[in-house]
């Protein structure tokens, strides 16, 4: 994206402040544009316009050409999308598109296996700060080199329901692979410098992306040339070399090309990048070497520019890492991971339980919870939205303050859940222990600092010696 403030999209706009697009303004409207929230064609106005008037055309063309990504963002599948970046590194704005995971099945394997593969990659889910990790997709390899079990264990696969990667050089499978699946748009591995014509053909024909793949970089430019010029998404491969010399010349190679995309604003090249971790598998030694490689080389490259990536491995202690690794290089760096606010029921809470309270910073509200969950205490947990910050920086910045708890308990109503006027404070908010009990007419109790000693403090001083209790 060209664009570097909402002003410059604001320009261009029809500046009527109609709110057809959904946003109040056309300034609003603009960054949101900026933010990649909102499209440049959401602007009904100009887009009407611009069929009938050449200028205004012009200015739609203009806009979309200062707000289109530096890489191109290419779809695989119904709705997977890969590239889309605008930056080397992730500070200057955010990663957008986290690299996708394809683990691999073969069409030598038996049916029993193939099954279980897909089974492992369709119901991978680990929970990680508010949300489930998952895996991407699958690539299909064709090591039997006959089409017809090729295409029929390509068939078998879809049934799954995950995007796939179709990947043979032979381009006589290819087409009869694609014949049974062209409709999802799989991802079509790979067009070399010998076979780019057939794949060139195959692309156009059934319409779906397609991989080109050479170590030479000029190679690799002009194949990518080749079929951009006739707007088939690509996707480049610039060959991974799993070990020692061959590695740093692959390293070099993704950096290179990523720079030159972005600094350069080369448009030959500015396509996603794959790389192959599953090539430590060719490497000398025992599985548990290879697989410590796969891990590395996919590690490296998640947060190094790899949009999309093929596997072996589907054992946790690979898997973990990676999609643990891919979900912190692709959260904003710009906005805190915030839950939602509201009233939580730990553990079965009755009218006798505790009011806890902590604040909406994902790492702290799930600390706290796992922390009582874990215990085996109940109680209510009032979550305040301070905006993603945790609870010693908001009672200085002043979004953990009296007034917002008070609205927070009465939109909750969580007077009405307790027969008691308690509510337990974090440690680090004891200073507003004397403001709270005054605009809220609770009595305040300050916990521990850690919440791991929630159920150690609980213990000792729940329920309160003074019983200030109501009728429920």
């Amino acid at each position: 994206m060209k664009a570097k403030s909402p002003l410059e999209i604001y320009k261009l706009l029809p500046r009527t402040n109609c709110g057809e697009c959904g946003f109040d303004t056309c300034m609003s409207f603009a960054a949101n544009v900026l933010d990649r929230k909102a499209k440049v064609e959401d602007c009904k106005p100009l887009v009407e316009e611009a069929k009938k008037n050449k200028k205004a055309a012009e200015k739609l063309e203009k806009l979309k050409e200062i707000t289109s990504p530096e890489i191109d963002e290419v779809v695989i599948g119904k709705n997977l999308k890969i590239g889309g970046e605008e930056v080397l590194y992730r500070h200057e704005l955010t990663f957008f598109n986290p690299t996708a995971f394809f683990f691999d099945v073969s069409d030598t394997m038996d049916e029993k296996t193939i099954d279980e593969r897909c089974s492992r990659v369709v119901e991978y889910k680990k929970f990680y700060v508010g949300k489930y990790l998952t895996l991407d997709g699958i690539a299909v390899r064709c090591s039997s080199n006959n089409p017809d079990r090729f295409a029929e264990v390509v068939k078998k696969v879809a049934g799954y329901g995950k995007p796939m990667i179709l990947v043979t050089l032979d381009s006589e499978c290819m087409e009869k692979a694609l014949k049974e699946v062209a409709e999802e748009n799989p991802l079509i591995y790979a067009a070399t410098p010998d076979n780019w014509e057939e794949f060139f053909k195959l692309a156009e024909k059934y319409k779906v992306p397609v991989v080109v793949k050479s170590k030479d970089l000029d190679m690799l430019k002009s194949l990518a040339s080749t079929f951009k010029s006739h707007k088939i998404p690509v996707v480049l491969d610039p060959v991974t070399e799993p070990a020692g010399k061959g590695l740093q010349k692959t390293f070099e190679r993704v950096i290179q090309i990523r720079r030159t995309a972005i600094l350069g604003q080369d448009r030959d090249i500015n396509c996603p990048i794959m790389v192959t971790p599953i090539a430590a598998w060719t490497i000398e030694g025992d599985d548990v070497g290879k697989m410590y490689w796969e891990t590395v080389i996919a590690g490296v490259f998640t947060v190094k520019y790899g949009d999309i990536m093929i596997l072996h491995s589907l054992e946790p202690h690979t898997i973990m890492p990676l999609v643990t690794l891919r979900a912190n290089i692709y959260t904003d760096p710009r906005t805190p991971v915030q839950v939602e606010p509201g009233l939580r029921a730990i553990n079965n809470p009755d009218r006798n339980s505790p009011v806890l309270i902590t604040t909406n910073f994902a790492l702290t509200y799930y600390t706290v919870e796992s922390d009582l969950q874990s215990s085996g205490a109940s109680g209510w947990l009032l979550v305040l939205d301070t905006g993603g910050l945790g609870v010693e920086v908001s009672v200085a910045g002043g979004q953990f303050e009296p007034g917002k708890v008070k609205q927070l308990m009465e939109e909750t109503k969580v007077a009405e859940k307790v027969d008691h006027r308690y509510l337990v404070i974090p440690g680090l908010a004891a200073r507003l222990q004397g403001a709270l009990e005054d605009e809220l007419g609770w009595k305040v109790l300050v916990g521990p600092t850690d919440s791991g000693r929630l159920k150690a403090w609980l213990e000792q001083n729940w329920p309160p010696k003074d019983g200030v209790k109501v009728k429920g």
